[in-house]
């Protein structure tokens, strides 16, 4: 009798083991201090930068960071702040620099770095209502335009931890889309740039991940036929 019931003991021990061992395997570490190669560089240049309260800010990542958008839009006031690897937690920090030019527009498209890195979903969220909020705090009269992330295409096989990720990608879009509530214009790119399949059109991309010139026309014209450029 004894000896069953140490049995059952060491089973139901097992049984624990396993299952706490299952639930840390489970648990995603990921990194809010990581920041581009370029990152500091690339803030300096942008902190020399002359500014103007008519400028239309681009703010993001590399494929904000992809185009001449003066050039793209012909508007001399558009300025590129993107910065290839960034991440929410990166646009925060150098925000105050966008912040304290008192900018006419700002248009953000951020994420899919954070998505990359198993940053999750609630916190990439807060972090788009913080930018808003400093936004709103530091420049009143700033238009804030908050662009849903684009599509991948996992054919590609370049940029595998951004592949695989399309439900953490939706639902960041059904929350960018939520954001109305707070008085920003929401800019919906994501059904533009989809396939049949719903991935990244493949004549717009180089990679799955960024748009080749095609890709930034098909933005630059959603932009013009919306009005947010007005």
């Amino acid at each position: 009798m004894k000896t069953n019931f140490n049995k059952l003991l060491l089973a139901i021990g097992l049984i624990f083991v396993i299952a706490f061992n299952q639930a840390g395997a489970q648990t995603v570490k990921w990194d809010s201090t990581y920041r581009p190669g370029k990152y500091v560089e690339q803030v300096a240049k942008f902190r020399a930068d002359v500014k103007s309260k008519k400028d239309y800010i681009f703010l993001g990542n590399s494929i904000t960071a992809g185009t001449d958008w003066a050039k793209l839009l012909g508007l001399p006031q558009a300025k590129n702040r993107g910065i290839s690897g960034d991440i929410t937690f990166g646009v925060l920090e150098r925000l105050q620099d966008v912040i304290d030019g008192k900018p006419s527009k700002i248009f953000i498209l951020i994420g899919i770095n954070d998505v990359s890195r198993n940053i999750p979903d609630s916190v990439i969220l807060g972090n788009y209502k913080k930018i808003i909020e400093r936004i709103r705090k530091g420049s009143k009269k700033t238009h804030i335009y908050f662009n849903t992330l684009l599509p991948v295409n996992a054919s590609f096989e370049k940029f595998k931890n951004h592949y695989g990720k399309d439900d953490h990608i939706l639902w960041l879009n059904s929350e960018i889309r939520k954001l109305k509530a707070k008085k920003v214009t929401v800019i919906d790119l994501y059904p533009q740039f989809l396939d049949k399949d719903n991935h990244l059109r493949a004549e717009l991309t180089k990679d799955g991940l960024h748009l080749i010139p095609g890709g930034y026309k098909v933005w630059a014209d959603f932009l013009n036929a919306g009005g947010y450029l007005k």
